[in-house]
């Protein structure tokens, strides 16, 4: 579980999406449910990192990264953020990864060139090298 004055990497869209949500929610408010959404929103909100990274081929949540699997070469590019912000219709057509998964912790903070292993969440050690990281978008 993350802290929760981490910061959140979200794109301008997703910030607005939140919003407006957090605003329909704060005119309806019919329950706990409704009430324990809008603490979750107020949260994420505050927390919000909105714009591009720096290309610098450092890996962080905001970049589009590529890992090459040494056990078999293949490569995939996914988007390192939130997973609870990419909704139906969103502008991400990637793959999101969490910052918090096996390999998001991992490969976060790494350079393009650095290789790395990972305990997958099935047992199995697996060995990335990261070849690229570019800000999204």
């Amino acid at each position: 579980m993350s802290n929760q004055q981490d910061t959140v990497w979200m794109t301008a869209g997703a910030l607005a999406s939140l919003q407006t949500e957090l605003d329909e929610l704060t005119s309806r408010a019919e329950g706990d449910a409704d009430q324990a959404r809008q603490v979750e929103l107020r949260s994420l909100i505050r927390r919000a990192e909105v714009g591009t990274k720096p290309d610098d081929g450092l890996v962080e949540p905001g970049m589009t990264v590529t890992v090459r699997f040494t056990r078999d070469g293949s490569e995939e590019t996914f988007l390192l953020g939130s997973r609870e912000l990419v909704r139906p219709g969103s502008e991400i057509e990637l793959d999101v990864y969490s910052p918090s998964s096996p390999l998001g912790v991992a490969i976060t903070g790494r350079s393009v060139g650095d290789t790395v292993t990972y305990q997958a969440p099935g047992g199995a050690t697996i060995e990335v090298t990261v070849v690229a990281a570019v800000p999204f978008g």
